[in-house]
């Protein structure tokens, strides 16, 4: 399946990315300085364009699911990510060029090896290939060659592609051995793969001895502050948190615009929810028949890509979906995506695979969009299960834990450890924490074990991970443990999280190509760009454009372009002396869907013309009612064929102004 423009044109990446460099989207960073990899600066239409998805982001999750909002640190100290698991697994597979010394990431030098030479295949069956962009590829393109390939061989490599995220290091090296992959740079094959973590690292203070991270992701603040946020929603359950924020990652080869950067703003959701019952969602009725396309595992590993449709309560109630809460918040991502604009046509939810998951997840589906650069991740849905709340009880021994009323009060029998702090404390000095945290943690069983060798010996050995030789000696007189009978009348448990986790960069970018085409000038072959944004998306609403400079225009054009501003939709003057044509021309390129034109009649009548930007038709009326329609169509309540039944169609204007210039 190729990228396509809105109307369906052959999209020309080339082309559009011109245009968003040339009217500002966004420019790479440092620039005359040669730039940086992975690293760009939005301008004036891309600032607005995020400002705006994050606007209706933050609304359609936090606002209407009563989340609540976190903003947390970037800077994170080392034993938080160590703890998190970041530190040991946070990472890719690379391999070197012994001869240039270029980096690699394994699984994409892979990729594009094989890709080129199917596409070399399909040239010697003379079968017609289209180019693709792919951020996972090299800089330079592995160079196809027009040799047919067996049949069988051709199977295996698109099945290899098929399951490409499921490889590990060894795999990726077996399959650069077996099939003889070659940088097309050098002709050499490269190193076996290493792994690569993508943390920034540096340190926090003027020494070396409290070294840190640059976040990966905003989700461990999330976590840390578990128990206060809990008690902040007195102590409700199920309940979410949520954070929009920059994160970093050190990519091995950022070299695909606003899809692979080392930099980038993410919005994620951390949904607390009591694993007994089946993960449940309230909602989830609200959402049940809402079709989704699904890409699944099995289907994956058989070396396929063929998709199904299938309603959201069907793919639970079929266990292809975990759960309702998974299930409910891929149908809200997938209605955010509509809302902003996303091309439907253009949108799946690929399950990853066992080998490809983030260590912490129990299930993970991605929603993937299609652009010139091929299916690209633009939010991950994961079940983290309760693994980061335990990993960091475990190591901090604070409770991160909900505790319930219980309807009936239940009889629990279960060995209990009592610390004696007078002795414990002077014992393990500085290490108390760690040591008390590893004994809190400890199973049923280990504490029966614990507890006889106490009785045996009058001294019990703990493993505890970061203390001496990992193994702590504890004598009787520091602690106690002993079998006991107690009733409850809370219920403890430590939650479930589901996590949707958002690139915003990678929205955005894949949003403007989802709504980018050109359309033909009157007159000459030049095609003429347009991305047709929604109106709550756009960057700028309107385009307020005096037909002349004629002073006598100025008075309407600052009373206009205050009267928006004050109802807070955006506005842009242009007073330029090129056409009205060549005015909205621009303008188009930058998504802005309204133009009003003021001119003569205006003088006379204090009526304006309003102009839609996709089908360039117009309508006239006084100010109220522009301004009106202005606001039903930003807050979208209404549509462009709304308008034209309510207010009178203007016709010829800009020809009449093309005649007069001529």
């Amino acid at each position: 399946m190729s990228a396509t423009t809105l109307k369906g044109q052959p999209l020309d990446k080339a082309v559009l990315d011109a245009m968003l460099r040339r009217r500002m989207f966004y420019t790479p960073s440092f620039e005359i300085y040669g730039g940086v990899g992975g690293l760009y600066d939005f301008g004036p239409p891309g600032c607005s364009l995020l400002t705006n998805i994050t606007d209706i982001w933050r609304k359609h999750f936090i606002l209407e699911e009563d989340m609540l909002e976190v903003d947390c640190t970037v800077l994170t100290p080392h034993e938080v990510l160590k703890t998190s698991g970041h530190v040991d697994k946070f990472a890719d597979w690379m391999c070197k060029d012994p001869k240039n010394g270029e980096i690699l990431r394994a699984d994409h030098f892979v990729e594009a090896v094989l890709e080129a030479r199917l596409k070399g295949d399909k040239e010697a069956r003379g079968v017609k290939v289209e180019e693709k962009d792919d951020p996972k590829k090299k800089k330079k393109k592995a160079k196809s060659e027009a040799i047919k390939l067996d049949d069988a061989l051709v199977q295996e490599y698109e099945e290899v592609l098929a399951r490409i995220d499921n490889y590990g290091g060894p795999e990726l090296g077996e399959l650069i051995k077996k099939y003889d992959l070659r940088n097309p740079e050098t002709g050499e094959m490269p190193s076996d793969p290493v792994s690569f973590n993508l943390m920034f690292q540096t340190t926090i203070g003027p020494s070396s001895n409290s070294p840190g991270y640059l976040r990966p992701e905003t989700a461990q603040g999330q976590f840390l502050n578990f128990a206060k946020l809990l008690e902040f929603n007195q102590g409700g359950m199920p309940f979410a948190s949520a954070s929009i924020g920059k994160s970093y990652r050190n990519e091995i080869s950022p070299r695909a615009g606003l899809l692979r950067v080392r930099e980038f703003l993410m919005a994620e959701i951390e949904h607390f929810v009591d694993p007994q019952g089946g993960k449940k969602h309230h909602r989830f009725p609200d959402v049940e028949d809402v079709e989704l396309v699904f890409l699944d595992r099995e289907t994956q590993l058989a070396g396929k890509t063929e998709t199904r449709k299938v309603a959201v309560g069907e793919a639970v109630k079929s266990c292809l979906v975990d759960n309702e809460t998974l299930g409910y918040f891929l149908a809200r991502i997938h209605l955010f995506l509509a809302k902003i604009g996303v091309d439907q046509s253009k949108l799946r939810f690929r399950q990853h695979m066992q080998n490809e998951m983030a260590h912490y997840a129990v299930d993970c589906w991605d929603a993937e969009l299609l652009t010139t650069s091929g299916w690209i991740e633009c939010v991950g849905c994961a079940d983290r299960s309760a693994y980061d709340l335990n990993v960091h009880a475990k190591k901090t021994g604070a409770a991160l834990v909900v505790r319930s009323r219980l309807d009936e009060p239940i009889t629990i029998e279960e060995w209990e450890v009592d610390v004696e702090k007078k002795k414990f404390g002077p014992l393990f000095k500085k290490d108390a924490k760690t040591v008390e945290a590893a004994l809190m943690a400890s199973s049923q069983a280990d504490r029966e074990k614990l507890a006889n060798e106490l009785k045996d010996n009058g001294k019990a050995t703990i493993t505890v991970e970061g203390y001496g030789d990992g193994k702590a000696e504890i004598p009787s007189d520091a602690i106690r443990i002993e079998f006991r009978k107690r009733v409850e009348h809370t219920r403890e448990f430590t939650p479930n999280v589901i996590e949707p986790s958002f690139g915003i960069g990678r929205i955005l970018y894949a949003l403007i190509e989802h709504n980018f085409w050109t359309r033909g000038s009157e007159g000459t072959d030049e095609a003429r760009g347009v991305l047709s944004f929604p109106p709550p998306v756009a960057p700028t609403k309107v385009l307020i454009v005096p037909l002349s400079s004629n002073q006598s225009f100025k008075p309407h054009l600052k009373k206009l372009s205050q009267r928006l501003r004050s109802i807070g939709i955006s506005s842009r003057v242009d007073d330029s002396s090129a056409s009205i044509g060549k005015r909205y021309s621009r303008n188009d390129e930058l998504g802005t869907p309204l133009g009003i034109t003021i001119d003569f009649q205006t003088l006379q009548d204090n009526t304006f013309t309003l102009r839609d930007r996709d089908s360039t038709s117009q309508v006239r009326a006084e100010e109220d009612k522009i301004v009106e329609a202005i606001k039903s169509l930003v807050d979208s309540s209404k549509t462009w064929a709304d308008i034209q039944k309510e207010l009178p169609a203007f016709e010829g204007q800009e020809v009449d102004v093309a005649v007069r210039e001529k």
